[in-house]
């Protein structure tokens, strides 16, 4: 999800509600304790140098139950941060604490946002000998009727 996105479903919104991968709620009294601007600058194992962007939102609880985090406050956090460190419409990548910081893509559907699960991948598969996954055919599904060369050719 984009900035301009989530701003977009900030509006849609009067509470703020995050749900895990595994459906379970982030606890309604976390804070947003860090909005940023991260740039990767990296080159990958085909060789090709490339760069990333993501505006980064790191999801904190305490021990301050009574704390909710307002929709209204986090888009004037948003504006503060766009000002103030020239973030641009990118992806979000939210932080979260788990056994350790896990690192989320982020959707939203019926008026909660779902941090998603991130994967690993390799950039560059034609450079670094991964191949593609081949389509499985039934030989049943072939069309019989095509053919090189009939047997009567004496092609084969």
């Amino acid at each position: 999800m984009k900035l301009s996105e989530f701003k977009t479903a900030l509006n849609q919104v009067s509470e703020l509600v995050f749900l895990l991968p595994e459906g379970m709620q982030v606890p309604a009294h976390f804070h947003v304790t860090e909005i940023g601007k991260v740039n990767k600058h990296f080159i990958d194992c085909g060789g090709t140098i490339r760069d990333e962007a993501v505006v980064n939102f790191q999801l904190w609880v305490a021990e301050d139950i009574e704390h909710r985090l307002a929709p209204g406050k986090l888009l004037d956090i948003i504006r503060l941060s766009e000002e103030q460190l020239g973030i641009n419409d990118a992806e979000i990548e939210v932080e979260h604490q788990g056994a350790t910081i896990g690192k989320y893509d982020l959707s939203f559907d019926r008026g909660v946002f779902r941090l998603q699960n991130k994967f690993t991948d390799c950039l560059a598969k034609d450079k670094c000998g991964v191949d593609q996954p081949k389509k499985h055919v039934r030989l049943s599904d072939l069309n019989k009727t095509t053919s090189c060369c009939s047997p009567e050719s004496n092609c084969c």
